[in-house]
């Protein structure tokens, strides 16, 4: 199994990551999901997590303040998961593959909060929830086919966060506008709060 697609897609959705590599293991799908992914307690606690983080994901505005609490989350899911399909506890490879894994959830953490950043300018949720679902999809299909088709799934992980970075660096200037004109609003709020009427 390829650890690139998983480590991408931890940093999109690091719950459903988790919930399909256990449900994967403990359904006999691979033999390549360590023990601990595949306990009963962790398939609940990520199932309920994902299910948290599905709705949040929907709300303007609600998703960025999920996305800046899961800064620190992805990454280290994305370490967590990297080592442990490289196993060998405390081996190089296993210390090499979390630093790896951490830094690319952290990359594709950073593209998904911005492109919602983005996507928060628009005055309408239906957009919201159209990102999304396409991330929610995308993540399960990446997963599905990184256990069937490692390399192939690998490729598009790459190819994909490639992409998303030239989208950020494209959007960058509506997140910009996005920040003023937050800062701008809370200013006006400031004003009409502290002048008297």
């Amino acid at each position: 199994m390829s650890v690139l697609p998983l480590v991408f897609t931890s940093g999109i959705n690091a719950y459903a990551v988790v919930l399909l590599l256990g449900v994967f293991g403990a359904t006999g799908l691979t033999d390549e999901v360590p023990e601990s992914l595949q306990r009963t307690d962790v398939l609940v606690v990520v199932g309920v997590l994902f299910v948290c983080e599905a709705v949040a994901d929907k709300i303007p505005y609600v998703d960025s303040i999920w996305d800046s609490v899961h800064t620190v989350i992805r990454p280290l899911s994305g370490a967590v998961v990297a080592a442990l399909l490289a196993g060998q506890s405390g081996s190089l490879p296993e210390i090499t593959a979390g630093a790896v894994g951490g830094s690319t959830a952290l990359v594709s953490h950073l593209v998904k909060a911005g492109t919602r950043m983005a996507v928060n300018t628009s005055p309408e949720p239906f957009s919201n929830i159209a990102v999304s679902t396409l991330e929610d999809l995308g993540v399960a299909g990446i997963i599905t086919f990184a256990i069937f088709h490692p390399l192939a799934a690998a490729i598009v992980a790459g190819g994909l966060l490639l992409l998303g970075i030239v989208i950020i660096i494209f959007l960058a200037s509506k997140i910009r506008r996005f920040r003023q004109r937050r800062a701008q609003r809370r200013e006006e709020r400031r004003l009409a709060t502290s002048w008297p009427p």
